[in-house]
């Protein structure tokens, strides 16, 4: 129902999708998701869609009552809440997703910092006369140098992140 209100509302607005994602700053892509029934417009972006459109959120919902009876709001609470269990999931994929990345952040730092021990920086035995041998010597000095300076605080944020992010009981 979200989904054919959307696509009437936008075309009896002559609006295209592109136009009508550029008002709501999001690509055209997440209008045809939405217009398709693929997925559902956040409560935030709900309400930008109504004003965008002009149209209240109640009619975008399928509602056309002036005056809401109870079974009206019983409706339109099954609706904001099938919305709120999507929102809920698409937020626990992003902190999943996230956590993730800081536990690939933090094994990263740690292999990259046994790898460079282990080497213990070869460069510097280089014959640096060589100017193909000096730009990567320096190159490889330079990452390093970063590197070992930077490392400790890559690695305290990502064990933050990983803290911060782990799913709560």
């Amino acid at each position: 129902m979200l989904s054919e209100n959307i696509k009437a509302i936008r075309k009896s607005k002559g609006l295209s999708q592109q136009e009508l994602a550029v008002k709501l700053n999001v690509v055209r892509q997440t209008v045809s998701k939405w217009e398709k029934g693929l997925s559902v417009p956040d409560s935030e972006m709900l309400i930008s869609l109504s004003e965008a459109l002009e149209t209240p959120v109640s009619t975008l919902l399928g509602e056309t009552v002036i005056e809401a009876a109870a079974e009206d709001l019983k409706a339109i609470s099954e609706k904001l809440e099938v919305i709120n269990l999507q929102l809920a999931r698409r937020k626990a994929m992003q902190r999943k997703a996230l956590h993730g990345l800081f536990i690939i952040l933090c094994v990263s730092v740690v292999i990259i910092f046994a790898v460079l021990a282990v080497l213990e920086s070869p460069y510097l035995e280089w014959d640096f006369s060589d100017p193909e041998t000096a730009v990567m010597g320096t190159a490889a000095h330079a990452f390093e140098w970063l590197f070992v300076r930077l490392a400790p605080f890559i690695l305290i944020g990502s064990v933050v992140g990983i803290c911060l992010t782990r799913k709560k009981d």
